[in-house]
């Protein structure tokens, strides 16, 4: 039969451990954010240079694709009902 029905962590309901009041969540809330903001780093500019190039390169052939998707399907649409 095993460990059927049995939860990680016991009888306790979600979130009793971080409980608080709501000032204290807040405060917890802007130290996270900004121990994550700490951990970013910016780009070089070589490197920012080859993100831009990439993201417009991959716009370009995605605005290419949708273009001849909907030539092709409009062109199927006049072919069926007659235009």
């Amino acid at each position: 039969m095993g460990a059927e029905g049995v939860r990680a962590g016991g009888d306790k309901k979600k979130g009793d451990a971080k409980k608080g009041n709501i000032f204290s969540r807040i405060a917890l809330f802007v130290r996270q954010v900004i121990a994550e903001l700490k951990k970013v780093v910016t780009p070089t500019r070589s490197e920012l240079i080859t993100y831009t190039t990439v993201v417009l390169v991959f716009v370009a052939v995605v605005m290419a694709f949708v273009t001849v998707l909907d030539f092709g399907i409009g062109q199927a649409v006049l072919w069926v009902f007659g235009g």
